[in-house]
Parts: structure tokens; sequence; C-alpha cells
């Protein structure tokens, strides 16, 4: 978003018979620390409503990584090598041809990207998408979600150290509003797929609520999903959710008794 450029002079300056150690600011520079600083334009304008599905990939052990010895000589080369990858697998999954001049895409690409620190928020706008569209956009981050860990991974821990070693996703579908001039959005399903992203020691996640798995998705992926009754913190006490079921079956018997039956 925007850009901080305020930077002051320190200097020690003697205040009513005392040495303190200041800031001096130019007075134009003061005035400019305003909104105006988030990039978001007139957040004064009324907001508009866009039908979405959010999808929020987190990057599982980032904070760890961030604390090795030297993470400036580490984590910048993690993140550009990573982002890069990220964004031409989402790119790729939604190919369905390419052509000389134009892509041939079977689903819009994302109307909005925003980097989270620890990872990234995709929000697609699901108006015009069908329902089989719909539910197959999630089918596509789940292997995004596999090939972290079976492609990028293993060549990215050849040059970093103990690079974070899962890519999380977190889905739901819902009404967002914009912030703005649109640079932002806000909504409950961006907090829900925040909150499903980290659920447990699960790496995918995503709600009943906007996706029938059984009726959309194809057959081949199936019988990787089981439908769980959870307690959502701030959301409901008995939320649906689509979890895989391979990763269910290891869980810890402590763990397995957060997810009931529907």
């Amino acid at each position: 978003m925007g850009k901080v450029i305020l930077k002051g002079r320190p200097t020690t300056r003697v205040i009513e018979g005392e040495r303190e150690d200041v800031v001096l600011l130019d007075k134009k520079k003061f005035e400019r620390f305003t909104p105006q600083l988030l990039g978001l334009g007139d957040i004064s304008l009324l907001s508009k409503e866009v039908e979405a599905l959010a999808a929020v990939f987190d990057l599982s052990g980032f904070t760890r990584f961030c604390n090795q010895v030297d993470p400036h000589l580490s984590v910048p080369e993690f993140l550009s090598r990573f982002l890069d990858w990220l964004f031409d697998q989402i790119g790729l999954a939604l190919t369905a041809k390419g052509y000389k001049e134009n892509i041939a895409l079977w689903a819009e690409l994302p109307f909005l990207a925003k980097f989270l620190g620890d990872g990234v928020l995709f929000l697609w706008d699901t108006r015009n998408m069908s329902e089989s569209r719909v539910n197959n956009v999630v089918v596509s981050l789940l292997d995004v979600c596999r090939e972290y860990r079976s492609a990028f991974y293993p060549v990215i821990k050849k040059r970093v150290v103990e690079p974070p070693s899962n890519l999380r996703c977190g889905i739901a579908r819902g009404r967002v509003l914009s912030v703005g001039n649109g640079q932002d959005y806000v909504g409950p399903c961006i907090n829900i797929a925040s909150r499903l992203q980290k659920l447990s020691f699960l790496t995918f996640c995503f709600p009943r609520r906007g996706f029938d798995v059984r009726r959309y998705v194809d057959e081949s992926y199936q019988e990787d999903f089981i439908e769980k009754r959870i307690t959502l913190r701030g959301i409901g006490e008995n939320e649906l959710v689509w979890i895989l079921r391979s990763e269910y079956n290891q869980l810890p018997d402590s763990e397995k008794k957060l997810f009931r039956k529907p």
C-alpha cells in the first residue's frame, strides 16, 4: 500500500532547562501523517459489494524461519522466490489454453492480492462463475498447496536454511465490501478463511457453506475430502467444514476430538 517517508532528524534540545532527545520533523511532513499513507484512496467513499471467494495462504513455520541467525540474508531470497512461484502456480492452475497473444482461462484471476507478512490473501469475484467452477477453484488451490510441498520445498531448502515446510490454505465464500478506492476489502469470509488456515494441524480447510464437494467436484478428488463439524471462535459453535481425509486420519486423538460428526 502506502509508503512511510516521514523520517525526522534526531537531535538534542534544551527544553525548560533540561536536555531532551527529540526528533525534528518538517511541519509539512508531519501534516502528511494521515490515513492517506495507507494507500486506500478516499476512505469516505461508499463501499461496493462483491460476491467473493477468499483464499488465505499461510507459510507454516514462517515466524521460526524469520528468527534464524541473520534472517536478512535468507528471508528476502525466500519471499522473492516463493511469491514468484505462488503467482505462477495460481495462473497455471486457472489456464485452459495458451495462445500467441492471449491466454484462455477457465476461471477469472483474483481481483485482489494482498501480502499479509507470512502469506497472501486472494479474492475472486464469483458473480459470473458457475458453482462447478467455484468448487474447482478450490481443487486447484489444493493442488497448489501440494505442489509447494512436493516441488517448491525440496528446491528452496537447498538455498535457505529451514524454510517453511508447508503451505496452508483456508477458503471461504461471502460478500466483501470495498474500502476507499477498492485497494482493500473487508468481509466475514476473509476472517473465516484466515481462521480456517490455522485450524489444528491441518493445511487445507473450507466451509460446507457455499461449497458442495459431492455435487460439483471431480470424482477423482471427492474421496480426498471429509465433512466435519467444528467450533470456530467468533464465528459459530457448529460450523460444517471440509478437510482432507488423509490429514484428519493422521491427527492425534486429542486433536480429532475437535472435529465432530456432521
